[in-house]
């Protein structure tokens, strides 16, 4: 059957598709957790503390569906992609399904009992669930750019050969606290939104200044890594775009500095690391003003810009191999079938806009600021 779209664009949609899931799961879900690891923080009453849990207590639910359904469609649109990952990361895995795990329990189990040990110690399992998922996303992302440990044989069988000790390296730590400063940031801008004008926000403007200097400072540190250290692969051999999905068939080698090549190829793509940059630099400023909507929109433009950069500079790698790079998988090598792909491609034209138009209807009938009045007036909130 004639498909009106071919294997190649489909790959490169889908691509971009699962794209656009990331950057939505740290633009919604990312603040979420941006405010539960600010939480101990800048709330020091409890009577703070509801409030702050109630800034995004109406919505964190729906936020977590986004990562839900970036790891459906990396199962769907490359297949192998997830088999290699989440059986090899899968200690890593556990740990932050652990966390997401006791993030919900938290939000429901807190104000049960007025007890301010019971309420103190689920404000703590809240920041963990939020911030050790932050920190690992982060070095999982770091070590996808530096490749993971993992080789496949002539049948396609995947052994992954690395520890989750070994995940913990100089540029994966760096690459984790880029994340955990950049949804800090993203959360303390969330804050100066939803929260109550007074030193909660104040408390979160100077922790969200210091996190959007260190997500300045860390994103320039990471790319200086990435330019100058042993980090990068590139495909040396003829490049099929449209054949059948078979990793082995691609000729790979680690090249340091390989991950830049795609800037001087594409020039636009510089785009993606200037929008990182200047969108933090709007977050700080609008922390400094006490501008809301420049803080969320400047820190919301960085997240942007920061995940855009890795997505760019890897293309087209999704998951390099460090220890047999003929075994990388990429776009175009571990997708999955022509007609699979297409058919996916329809479900998401018909149902994608529903979801963003709900979420958005949701938005607005929920907008407004979180007040401490409101906590002894309205029984639905934490």
């Amino acid at each position: 059957m004639e498909l009106p779209l071919d294997y190649t664009t489909l790959r490169l949609i889908w691509w971009g598709l699962l794209g656009v899931l990331l950057i939505g799961f740290a633009l919604t879900d990312g603040f979420d957790m941006g405010v539960g690891a600010l939480l101990p923080f800048v709330a020091k009453t409890d009577e703070e503390r509801r409030m702050v849990i109630n800034t995004i207590g109406a919505t964190w639910e729906g936020n977590q569906v986004w990562f839900i359904v970036g790891g459906a469609a990396i199962f769907a649109a490359w297949p192998t992609v997830y088999a290699v990952s989440f059986s090899g990361f899968y200690l890593a895995m556990f740990l932050v399904l652990s966390a997401l795990i006791l993030r919900p329990v938290s939000f429901k189990y807190r104000s049960k009992r007025k007890d301010p040990r019971w309420r103190t110690m689920w404000d703590w399992g809240l920041f963990t669930g939020s911030f050790v998922p932050a920190l690992v996303f982060g070095v999982a992302v770091g070590n996808v750019m530096l490749g993971a440990p993992f080789r496949l044989d002539s049948d396609l069988r995947s052994f992954y050969e690395g520890t989750l000790l070994g995940l913990f390296s100089p540029f994966t730590l760096i690459c984790g606290l880029l994340s955990v400063c950049m949804l800090v940031l993203h959360g303390a801008a969330w804050l100066s939104i939803k929260g109550e004008h007074g030193p909660v926000l104040n408390r979160a403007r100077t922790i969200g200044t210091i996190a959007g200097l260190l997500s300045l400072v860390l994103f320039a540190v990471g790319g200086l890594f990435i330019a100058f250290g042993d980090v990068g692969f590139r495909i040396t051999g003829a490049l099929d775009t449209g054949g059948v999905s078979n990793p082995l068939r691609t000729t790979v080698e680690a090249a340091p500095g390989a991950w830049l090549d795609n800037y001087g190829l594409y020039p636009w793509m510089i785009i993606a690391p200037v929008l990182g940059f200047l969108g933090a630099a709007m977050g700080l400023i609008g922390m400094w003003r006490r501008s809301s909507a420049l803080a969320f929109g400047g820190s919301s433009a960085s997240a942007v810009g920061i995940i855009s950069t890795v997505g760019l500079s890897m293309f087209p790698f999704i998951l390099p191999s460090s220890i047999n790079p003929q075994s990388s998988l990429t776009i175009w090598n571990a997708s999955s079938s022509h007609l699979t792909l297409f058919i996916m491609l329809i479900v998401v034209v018909v149902f994608l806009p529903i979801v963003l138009f709900y979420t958005a209807w949701v938005y607005k009938v929920l907008w407004g600021r979180t007040s401490t009045a409101a906590l002894k007036t309205n029984p639905d909130l934490y």
